[in-house]
């Protein structure tokens, strides 16, 4: 491939030699295994948070993650270079609207318990039983999550936080939260002595 078309195909100073043709996947079709953890990012306007918690969902046995609304698209380059890789490793989709979401959630075969955060949550995160069937749903980086969301919601959930920010980044915020659920599973399991 010529120097100049793979500078055009890359957002770098110094682009890389690979290139490789991908097929897109099918969205909702792949999303069908009841695995019991599902993330919700609501409406996100950054690719690279949405990476980031994409590559967190991955780290933590998340299912899936899907987006609602009008959101950053998953194959921008700066969400494939905040995943890295880990896009391809786990099922996704761009969902229209809340609705389509809570629509896919109620086809499943468990019903999922919906947390979501913010920072004016009702209880903390480590206060919520996190070990069934979950849906995590994460707020939009400025406005959080929509008010139609936080009706949907089971639990309202907050990190605490200290110092002078009233909140975290999205995607920090969403690999906390990731984090503590895998926590709470692996301590609901008994552990091997080390």
């Amino acid at each position: 491939m010529a120097h100049a078309l793979r500078q055009e195909l890359s957002d770098r100073e110094n682009p890389c030699e690979l290139v490789c043709l991908v097929r897109m996947r099918p969205e909702l079709k792949t999303i069908d295994a009841p695995d019991a953890l599902y993330t919700v990012f609501d409406r996100p306007s950054s690719p690279g948070n949405l990476g980031t918690v994409i590559r967190s969902a991955d780290a933590f046995g998340c299912r899936s993650v899907l987006t609602t609304g009008h959101a950053a698209d998953f194959y921008d380059p700066q969400c494939l270079r905040a995943t890295i890789g880990t896009l391809f490793a786990r099922p996704f989709a761009a969902l229209e609207s809340m609705q389509d979401a809570l629509d896919w959630a109620a086809s499943l075969p468990v019903r999922l318990n919906i947390v979501g955060t913010s920072a004016h949550g009702t209880c903390l995160l480590e206060e919520v039983d996190l070990t069934g069937p979950t849906l995590l749903l994460v707020g939009n980086e400025t406005f959080g999550l929509s008010k139609g969301w936080k009706e949907h919601c089971d639990v309202l959930a907050k990190i605490p936080i200290q110092g002078s920010a009233s909140s975290l980044n999205a995607g920090c915020a969403a690999s906390i939260c990731l984090y503590e659920i895998d926590r709470q599973r692996r301590q609901a399991v008994p552990a091997a002595n080390c």
